[in-house]
């Protein structure tokens, strides 16, 4: 007859209850060691989307700041300044101060003396503007310029001035210096702006403008005379 071994009920109990409890402990842990990985996994793909976020972010920002930057300027150079030349010339005329200025203040009359100026036209309703127009040949090219004048407040019998308002930039007077009782001394100032044209001839282009404006007031002195003949007196 074999013996068997009687465990006691409380034992059997015991036995059973830790087995129980062990299996919940594992399954506590197991749900724990899920749970973490889950929040592992969470966590780091929360950080790869948080990475990405911010590279992303990054990449735009310094293609913002790629884009927003200006283009390189392009320095273009200056224009030339343009050169200013004044011309000053001396004359006595052989007739009387008040003749020698009522003839210059006939401008109209002017390119019948002063060789390169072709044509002036006083405005009908404004007297003191006057259009002119220059045409002449000189250093080999046929040169032609207009501009349009206003004189200035004159003194009788002493002084003209003008300036241009438009076309050719230049200004000018004329001053009447009595020297006797049938002559006086004028004094032609004329300035002008060297047109781009002529700026690689600008050295020569003074004394040739100084040589038509002396040639100018020869015609006049001439133009003078039979203007005193023609004039009432």
């Amino acid at each position: 007859m074999s013996a068997t071994a009687v465990v006691p009920s409380s034992v059997t109990m015991s036995a059973a209850a830790t087995s129980a409890s062990a299996s919940h402990i594992l399954n506590h842990n197991h749900q724990l060691i899920v749970s973490l990985n889950g929040r592992r996994k969470s966590i780091s793909a929360s950080s790869s989307s948080f990475i990405s976020a911010y590279r992303l972010s990054c990449s735009i920002s310094r293609s913002s700041r790629r884009i927003s930057y200006p283009s390189p300027m392009k320095i273009r150079p200056l224009s030339p300044v343009m050169e200013w030349q004044d011309c000053t010339i001396k004359m006595e005329v052989d007739v009387p101060i008040s003749v020698a200025y009522k003839c210059y203040s006939d401008r109209e009359a002017i390119p019948e003396w002063m060789p390169f100026i072709s044509t002036v036209k006083i405005l009908e309703d404004k007297p003191d503007l006057s259009r002119w127009s220059l045409k002449y040949k000189a250093f080999g090219q046929n040169i032609e310029y207009s501009w349009l004048a206003r004189n200035m407040q004159p003194t009788p019998n002493q002084k003209i001035h003008w300036r241009s308002l438009e076309g050719l930039p230049n200004r000018g007077a004329v001053r009447f210096f009595p020297k006797g009782p049938s002559s006086c001394i004028i004094e032609l100032t004329f300035s002008y702006e060297v047109p781009q044209l002529l700026v690689p001839v600008a050295s020569a282009l003074k004394p040739y403008t100084e040589n038509l404006l002396t040639q100018g007031l020869e015609r006049f002195a001439t133009f003078a005379k039979s203007y005193s003949a023609d004039t009432p007196k």
